[in-house]
Formats: C-alpha cells, structure tokens, sequence
C-alpha cells in the first residue's frame, strides 16, 4: 500500500497517548498513524482499529506489531458504539480519524475511484453488495435533477447541471459503467478553461457521488458523537478532514460540545500541514486538524 500518512505526528501528539491508553484508530487505512500510535503504547495498552474495507484489515494483521494490544475490527466507525459496547470497553483515552481516502483506494481497479478505471464504477469504501445503492445507480438510473442536487451539494460542483444533463444523454446511448467513462462525460460537459485547470474536470463530481454512496456526512455526525460519548473526562477526540463541508461538520459538532460545557478545544483553529510536509505530499494541503478534550 502505497501511501503517504498526513499530519501524522502531529496527530499523534495531539491526542496525548500514555503507554496504558486505550485509543481507538476510527479509520485504520494504510496503518500509518497506527504504527505512531503503537511506538508509544506499552504492554498496557490497547490499541482498535476500524475499516470498512476488508483489505485494510487483511493489511493490519500483517504488518502491525507492538506491545500493546492489538484489535482491529472490520466495520464502519460510524458503529464505534456498538462494537465497543461489544467488546465491553465503556471509555477510551484517545480517538482518531482520517477522513482522507488511501491512495490504493483511488487506484484500485473495480471501485471506480479513479479517473482511468476501467473496470468498475461503485466508489464504495466496503462491498458494494452491502451498500443501497453506488455510484452505478446514481449516474444510470437517478433522475437528472438528483443527479445535480448531488453533484452540487456533496462535491460542490457549480457545472452540476450541465454534467447531469450530460450523463443523462450518455446513459440513453449506452450505460456508464466505468470510472473513465464517466470522467470523459463529466470533462465533456465542462467549459475548456475549467476542463484545463490544474485540478480534473470530474474531481468534484466524483467526491460528490462518492459521499453520497458511502453517506459520509449523516456517518461522520454519527461517528463524532459516539466517539465523544466514549471518551473518559480529559480524553481526546482529533479528527484530521479534507474538504470544507466535512471540517464544518467536525467544526459545528466541537463548537456545540463546548457550548454545553462538555469539552474544551485543544486546537482554536485546525493544525495544518508545515511547508516541509506539503514538499513531500502536496495532498497535505487541503488538510485541517481539530482536536478536542471532554471535560464531563
């Protein structure tokens, strides 16, 4: 798994750990914040990692090794509670999540993460055969008005309309069902300037179909109020987002714990990637750290 961890010591310091600390890793990925995480625990510790994707999983029982113990748990973080409710575990010191997708992910053939993928258009973090519906369904049998609504609410796409009207006249040719399908649709419905930008035509419509088929927001508040839930008084919560529409919910959620006097920010405004990380990884750049610590 290729992959470049963001913000990954400053994460880790941020949330604190002890070598006894119980933390949960809510979004496991490629292990690179879980190996920080396991230099610092000792034989007391305990460590949980969560993901959807089974082949994260696989990956973790491989390759991660520490002291402490180790359980990683195939399941979305949205269902933290129960698990630990499961597991009998009532609080944790620490919880962290990555809201940013792996790099293997993107590429990945099948998913149709990718704009060269030739093969699948699910953008599903977990089986599709799990999910209600994936992007396949969205860009195939969705009517266009909500095709738009999608595009522009979940990736903030201000040519929605003009690429749902686009897929649509596609779709009555032939169905979509590649990744690089729909981003030659998506490029031909844009303007040439916006088509040559330094980012890709069909970046935003992807992330919008990709929140909308793993529904990342409803997720993330539910996440978010479970992990705080879990937390002992002075336990902390850090949560490292990419896109403004997710570091407002993370934002909005914070602001609303501290109002009712159940937790302090560690962190005024979001840490961000230094220059030296940003030379190494420019993906670092959209990159917002917010911690928090519950008081009660």
């Amino acid at each position: 798994m290729e992959h470049i961890t963001v913000l990954q010591q400053e994460a880790i310091s941020a949330l604190a750990l002890q070598s006894a600390s119980v933390v949960v890793d809510a979004t496991l990925g490629a292990g690179g914040h879980a190996q920080e995480m396991l230099k610092v625990l000792g034989k007391d510790g305990t460590y949980i990692g969560f993901d959807a994707d089974d082949k994260a999983i696989t990956y973790a029982e491989e390759t991660l090794k520490g002291k402490a113990t180790i359980k990683l748990v195939h399941e979305n973080f949205a269902n933290l509670d129960t698990v630990l409710t499961e597991e009998g575990i009532g609080t944790v010191d620490a919880v962290l999540a990555d809201l940013g997708w792996r790099t293997d992910q993107f590429i990945e053939a099948g998913r149709g993460f990718s704009f060269n993928d030739e093969v699948g258009l699910a953008m599903t973090y977990g089986d599709a055969k799990d999910y209600s519906f994936t992007a396949h369904d969205i860009v195939n049998d969705w009517a266009e008005s909500d095709i738009a609504n999608v595009l522009y609410a979940y990736g903030e796409e201000h040519y929605s309309r003009r690429i749902a009207k686009a897929i649509i006249e596609a779709r009555v040719k032939a169905p979509i069902t590649t990744g690089k399908a729909l981003a030659a649709i998506i490029e031909g419905a844009v303007p040439g300037p916006y088509r040559r930008g330094k980012t890709h035509a069909a970046t935003k419509s992807f992330q919008g179909l990709r929140i909308a088929v793993n529904d990342e927001f409803d997720t993330l508040e539910t996440f978010i109020n479970s992990a705080f839930m879990h937390l002992r008084p002075g336990g902390r919560l850090a949560i490292i987002s990419f896109h403004s529409l997710e570091d407002r919910i993370v934002k909005l959620a914070f602001k609303a714990f501290v109002h009712d006097q159940k937790g302090v920010l560690v962190t005024k405004k979001p840490i961000i990637a230094s220059e030296a990380e940003l030379k190494m990884n420019p993906r670092a750049r959209s990159a917002k750290l917010r911690v928090i610590e519950k008081i009660v």
